[in-house]
């Protein structure tokens, strides 16, 4: 066996050496140096333990923001199993630092990661696979479709993108080795939102990451509850852009330690902030300690979502999070086994009913505790009316904004066998009164089951909702089969 993989890893290399290396534009139009590639965007680049980087060379015509696409497997990685958690590759550009890229699975995940700002002309892409955070057992990573494009000042995407935070890895010696987002809580996702600024012409846009978890903060059956996944998403940055997409001085701020707001006074990559994951629950610090922290995420933020949807959506427009989601779950021993939905632990997240509801509450007419939503499901012959706060008051929902929960049904529920979705009024505390602000909920935006791959199904349920809840009549039901 060991002699098979080291003819397996000796042959990566010499396949790898092999592969032309990659031009993101035509000849014809932007001659590359002497010496330079054949062209063939978008080929197989190997990546094996020990071998030499890969290079990708593409051309900024006027300048701008490099991004670069490129879909990423390591054969044998597993983020459920120690030890094979995930490959990392290190990317530079023109031999200084861009980014690294944690590749959690041996199925393929898209990524788009921005590079940077570079000049006019011809630039040099290097992937390498990092010895030093990569798993032993993990020899190889494996990227296809590789494609840099650059957004040009003029580009409508230009001040989004340039000013998207450089988010350097977390390195408390607590939790780990100055590697450990290569292990836990690694950044999975990142988008914006914007809205408009006071100042005509202005806008105010905030950046967001999505993490597979977090090793502080809310317990693991809150999470599941209130926010209805075991990721974690925040907030990290902050800015005013003015007419011309250029920052406003002093504007910007970032979400610190114990969720405070705090303005910025770190350093710039150009126009990019750096940050650094500083917290066990992944709030921000505009120090990187130590200076030379090993790994940078630089994910790409161009996406954003609906102003009425929950920031879930992120997540299910990209399915390969969920199984990554449930893996550091596994991992970290976590899910109750067998499950069930009797006891608080979390249990096997296949067997939840993933939901998304919008709600608005009113206002109070008496003094106590404000009320949460909570979300009920009753099974076909099953008289248990099964609740998304197991019980907890504290586990309801107290946002108003679109909010995804969870609701744990018994092991092998599916869709066909849900009859009814009931919305409950639920006071937030027990023993102080209820304040007797009505809860109104609006509408139902999913419901899914993940699959055997832990990977979401097709919701069954989306439609509006006209239902008030009152403290004399704090239940009702908002669809039934």
């Amino acid at each position: 066996m060991r002699l098979y993989r080291r003819l397996a890893v000796l042959a990566a290399v010499a396949l790898a050496a092999a592969i032309p290396l990659v031009a993101a534009a035509p000849a014809s139009a932007h001659p590359a140096p002497a010496g330079g590639p054949a062209h063939g965007g978008g080929s197989t680049l190997l990546l094996p333990r020990g071998g030499p980087a890969a290079t990708v060379l593409f051309h900024a015509g006027r300048g701008g923001e490099a991004t670069v696409a490129l879909t990423a497997r390591a054969p044998g990685a597993d983020w459920a199993v120690a030890g094979r958690e995930a490959a990392v590759v290190t990317l530079r550009v023109d031999g200084r630092p861009a980014s690294d890229l944690v590749i959690p699975a041996a199925t393929p995940i898209p990524n788009t990661l921005f590079l940077g700002a570079v000049g006019p002309g011809w630039h040099r892409l290097s992937l390498q696979l990092s010895a030093a955070a990569t798993p032993r057992r993990l020899p190889l990573a494996v990227l296809t479709g590789v494609r840099v494009a650059v957004t040009p000042r003029a580009g409508a995407d230009f001040a989004v993108l340039a000013h998207t935070p450089i988010v350097v890895g977390r390195t408390l010696p607590e939790l780990g080795s100055p590697y450990q987002n290569a292990t836990t809580d690694t950044p999975l996702l990142a988008w914006h939102e914007s809205r408009p600024a006071a100042t005509a012409g202005h806008q105010i846009v905030e950046y967001s990451i999505v993490w597979s978890n977090e090793d502080g903060g809310t317990d693991t059956p809150a999470l599941m509850a209130r926010w209805g996944r075991t990721t974690d998403i925040e907030w990290i940055y902050r800015v005013e852009l003015d007419e011309h997409g250029q920052r406003v001085p002093g504007s910007d701020v970032y979400q610190a330690p114990n969720h405070a707001t705090l303005a910025f006074t770190g350093t710039y990559a150009g126009t990019h902030p750096v940050l650094q994951t500083c917290t066990s629950n992944n709030n921000m610090c505009d120090r990187v300690s130590p200076a030379d922290a090993p790994l940078r995420f630089t994910l790409a933020a161009g996406e954003t979502r609906p102003a009425d949807r929950a920031r879930e959506v992120v997540m299910d427009r990209h399915p390969w999070t969920y199984p990554v989601m449930a893996g550091e779950q596994l991992r970290e021993g976590k899910i109750e086994a067998p499950s069930s939905p009797a006891t608080d632990a979390v249990g096997d997240q296949r067997s939840y009913l993933y939901l998304e509801v919008k709600k608005a509450t009113g206002a109070a007419t008496g003094v106590g505790a404000p009320p949460g939503l909570t979300v009920g499901i009753r099974l076909a012959g099953d008289p248990t009316l099964y609740r998304s706060d197991h019980s907890h008051p504290d586990w309801s929902i107290a946002r108003d904004d679109p909010a995804a929960t969870t609701i744990e049904l018994p092991a092998g529920s599916t869709a066909a066998d849900v009859v009814q979705v009931v919305a409950i009024r639920q006071p937030l505390a027990l023993g102080v009164g209820d304040n007797g602000a009505p809860v109104t909920v609006t509408s139902v935006n999913r419901a899914f089951f993940l699959g055997a791959n832990y990977q979401p199904g097709s919701s069954f349920l989306a439609a509006p909702v006209a239902a008030t809840l009152t403290a004399a009549q704090p239940a009702a039901p908002i669809w039934s089969a």
